[in-house]
């Protein structure tokens, strides 16, 4: 099985059908095993109606009690030793199984850390987690396909081949029964595909939903708003269980044929057997062997259909999980190098300047016009964004990377110690980290955990407050000590007594360097240097906090808004 610091190597995304196999001949010798041992099983289920025919017409009709003897003792052998092989052929497909899930993940988390920043963009946290979570276990199970499905069909033709030693006729139907439970039941499993990739399609687009709720519930209590989203979400969990009354309509018909062809199939045989036996055609062991042939073929033939159920499905969660792979992060063609000395980064979609080393602001009614310009001049998305006069999708993207930081206020924290998830791996001067927690106003979150910064931190800060979050975040960026900060929001989630210390001690410790932040706070707008007002995505005015206040009406609504709700906090 896939070991976890193992490459999972690189996966084959040229479709569904492709991606299986991709899975299967990466773990070759253990599926040519599965389909072996399993193929044994079944054709020596096969053996034991052989065995008791065996044993009826030398032993019980011939009245000989050695051969009897020695027919039940193969009888009992042979058993015993394909529980043993029954065993081993769960244990061999469960290690394929769990390779897939394990090596699909990896493949996934891999591609995740490749589209970087990018991710967000390009697919909804929805669709990711049903990836994650649903698609990955319905391939996995797929490829049972590769030990029970590739057993059903040898011992299919060896069941086969046994009758026509007993009876051509009867050997004719059974050769006839496989492709007619194959013109049944296919049509059902493509419409299973359909039906099935529309509701992984909504369960994504639900599941992003209620991401979307727990993260904003509060505010759609503050707003009223709550009783429309939850209408919405009622709406759309109709759809999606009225799609899964779908898929489950045309599951069930899978099932059923299943169950019920093999066995219509065993009682067809069973009265074409006896009638040649009461016709003097085959001997009464013979008939004895051709019930237990049909009998064992109902599991194969079961198995046959189970696994096309199953393949159906997992085709569908591989198509998912390609589309997935396909997407690309944004290509780096920059071959030029970044300004050699600090310099101003420009964007003339909006006409916001950012000056080297100074503290700048941007104010916007709506957040995401303030969002887009950082993710431009953090050079998130294609622009014509510049950086000392240099296009920046010409410089190549390592070095923006490396000199420029953009810092979201709802970036992941990761598990582990509070020095871990401020500092990384890198090896971070003790005093340093002081000054960065001094810097974020942290010390009180310091003081009171446990074990200060050595004190386990859930995932995503979960046993920290809102406001704590953000201040670790803010830790975490001052660490870094980019040369350009970009940061947005980052004091959203705090009280004004603490956004005033923090607007005031990020203006002291960042002087002389390049920093932009987006906020409506009139606590941090009064600690830049320069203030870009924004309308529509675009500057409206420049200025001073005093400047804009005075001379803008539009701006100053704008943070009067935030002053009364200071005023409300205090």
């Amino acid at each position: 099985m896939i070991d976890a610091y193992e490459d999972p190597g690189t996966p084959d995304d040229r479709g569904g059908w492709r991606y299986l196999w991709w899975l299967v001949m990466r773990q070759p010798m253990r599926s040519a095993m599965g389909a072996l041992i399993s193929s044994v099983w079944m054709v020596l289920l096969a053996a034991t109606p052989y065995l008791m025919s065996r044993a009826v017409d030398d032993g019980l009709a011939a009245g000989d009690q050695g051969a009897l003897a020695g027919w039940t003792a193969a009888l009992v052998a042979v058993g015993a030793f394909n529980a043993w092989l029954s065993i081993m052929r769960h244990r061999t497909m469960t290690r394929v199984r769990m390779d897939s899930n394990f090596r699909t993940v990896k493949v996934l988390i891999g591609h995740a850390v490749r589209l970087g920043a990018t991710l967000p963009r390009r697919i909804g946290a929805g669709e990711v987690v049903t990836i994650g979570v649903g698609d990955v276990q319905t391939i996995s199970q797929s490829l049972t396909v590769v030990g029970p499905g590739v057993g059903a069909v040898v011992a299919y033709l060896v069941v086969a081949g046994l009758l026509v030693s007993v009876s051509v006729p009867i050997a004719v139907v059974v050769l006839l029964g496989m492709p007619l439970v194959g013109v049944l039941v296919g049509p059902l499993l493509g419409r299973l595909q359909g039906t099935e990739t529309e509701y992984r399609e909504r369960q994504g687009v639900l599941t992003a939903r209620i991401a979307d709720l727990a993260g904003g519930l509060r505010v759609l209590n503050g707003l009223g708003g709550k009783g429309l989203v939850a209408d919405a979400f009622h709406h759309d969990s109709q759809r999606l269980r009225a799609q899964g009354y779908r898929v489950g309509a045309v599951t069930s018909w899978v099932q059923a044929l299943g169950v019920g062809l093999p066995t219509l199939f065993l009682a067809v045989v069973t009265w074409l057997a006896a009638r040649l036996a009461a016709q003097g055609g085959i001997t009464v062991g013979e008939l004895v062997a051709v019930y237990g042939y049909v009998a064992v073929l109902v599991g194969p033939v079961a198995f046959f259909i189970e696994c096309g159920y199953q393949v159906s499905r997992g085709v569908v969660a591989a198509r998912r999980v390609v589309g997935f792979l396909r997407l690309e992060p944004m290509a780096d063609t920059g071959t030029r190098d970044a300004p050699a000395e600090p310099a101003a980064l420009h964007d003339p979609t909006s006409g916001v300047r950012v000056p080297p080393g100074r503290l700048t602001a941007l104010a916007a009614a709506l957040p995401a016009d303030a969002t887009a310009v950082v993710d431009r001049l953090g050079r998130y998305v294609p622009s014509a964004a510049t950086w000392g006069e240099v296009p920046l999708g010409e410089i190549a993207l390592p070095q923006v990377r490396e000199r420029i930081l953009v810092a979201d206020h709802e970036a992941d924290l990761f598990a582990g110690t509070l020095r871990e998830l401020v500092a990384g791996h890198a090896d971070r001067d003790e005093s340093a980290i002081t000054q960065a927690v001094y810097t974020a106003v942290a010390e009180d979150i310091v003081r009171g955990l446990p074990d200060g910064l050595d004190t386990p931190i859930d995932a995503q800060g979960r046993n920290l407050s809102g406001g704590q979050r953000q201040r670790v975040r803010l830790v975490r960026t001052l660490l870094a000590d980019p040369e350009v900060l970009l940061a947005i929001e980052p004091t959203s989630a705090l009280d004004a007594h603490t956004e005033a210390r923090v607007a005031e001690r990020l203006h002291s410790t960042r002087r002389g360097r390049t920093t932009l932040v987006t906020t409506t706070s009139p606590l941090v707008l009064a600690r830049a240097d320069t203030v870009h007002y924004l309308v529509d995505g675009k500057v409206a005015a420049t200025g001073t906090h005093r400047e804009l206040l005075a001379g803008e009406p539009g701006y100053r609504a704008l943070v009067a808004r935030d002053e009364d709700a200071e005023e409300l906090a205090r």
